[in-house]
């Protein structure tokens, strides 16, 4: 199991990917194509799930911090060494840091002139 600084250090990778994904203007592009993909058929339970997930922040945020702590751990050649509720828990404390930084995030006042 990693240290705390660690997994505080995984938290800070896995806040700024799920910013990266839902916020981002780099992304703008991507998100309005997943917009009219869903417009096209607003009914469906798959694309409103899809549209639903990558929009939402904690939950793109959760799986965004899956895959930090398992590429981590593979980078660091701790896959097999490693006891698999071990790195499911690790999952869950860098997703948790990643949603404190989210609400913190939420909860400053918003940036520039313009207000909203």
């Amino acid at each position: 199991m990693e240290p705390l600084g660690m997994t505080l250090l995984l938290g800070l990778a896995a806040y700024r990917a799920t910013q990266f994904v839902v916020w981002d203007t780099l992304l703008d592009g991507p998100r309005e194509r997943l917009e009219l993909w869903h417009a096209a058929k607003h009914e469906s339970k798959i694309r409103t799930f899809v549209r639903q997930l990558v929009s939402c922040i904690y939950c793109i945020g959760f799986w965004l911090s899956t895959v930090t702590v398992l590429a981590y751990t593979t980078a660091t050649h701790q896959w097999g060494t490693t006891s698999p509720w071990l790195v499911a828990i690790q999952c869950w404390a860098v997703a948790g840091v990643q949603a404190l930084l989210n609400r913190w995030d939420d909860s400053r006042p918003a940036q520039g002139g313009g207000g909203s």
